[in-house]
């Protein structure tokens, strides 16, 4: 077995990039609330190393409050024509304002204005006043250089559990864990 989940995650991307048709990088990002209620939402994994998983959102929307109020979060990737899924728990933190600041200046223009123009999880009374405030950014921020908003930023998911299912027939399933102890990783199976 691999002692390092962060190479097995690798592999799997990798194998999911070359074959998923749509989005192999949309994960499952699971929070709660101060009541504990849970809220699950398909987000985009925009970086990874071994400092852990990045994902950007708007800072005023309801997941980064969740995220404000409990750090602790989940996330799950599931490519159903590989037959696998990837479960990441651990702690989210800020990305820093470099990194926030690289990855906005490398979307496309129309999703930087959008980014400026949404309200992210606020009422909207319709499609029109969405595509009325659109507009009003466009003509804000003529040219390509458009800004990054101060409520948009990233954050980063450092894991300590990380678990790899892959299906098998008649539901005996192989799935191996690893948890984090202190610097290091403890890797092992379980049932399925």
């Amino acid at each position: 077995m691999n002692n390092d989940p962060f190479t097995k995650f690798g592999v799997w991307m990798a194998e999911a990039e070359a074959s998923e048709p749509n989005d192999p990088n949309a994960m499952t990002l699971a929070t709660t609330s101060a009541s504990g209620r849970p809220a699950a939402r398909i987000v985009l994994l925009k970086g990874w190393d071994e400092r852990g998983f990045v994902f950007y959102s708007n800072l005023e929307s309801r997941k980064a409050d969740e995220m404000r109020e409990n750090a602790q979060v989940s996330l799950l990737f599931h490519w159903k024509s590989l037959r696998r899924q990837i479960r990441i728990e651990g702690k989210v933190s800020p990305v820093s304002v470099a990194e926030a600041d690289e990855y906005f200046a490398s979307r496309p223009r129309v999703s930087k204005l959008g980014a400026w123009a949404s309200a992210q999880s606020r009422p909207l009374p319709s499609r029109e006043v969405f595509e009325a405030r659109l507009a009003e950014v466009e003509a804000r921020f003529p040219g390509e250089d458009v800004p990054r908003p101060e409520n948009w930023s990233g954050w980063r998911l450092t894991p300590d559990y990380v678990e790899f299912w892959e299906d098998r027939e008649f539901r005996l399933h192989d799935r191996q864990v690893f948890t984090r102890k202190g610097d290091a990783w403890e890797t092992g199976l379980l049932y399925p």
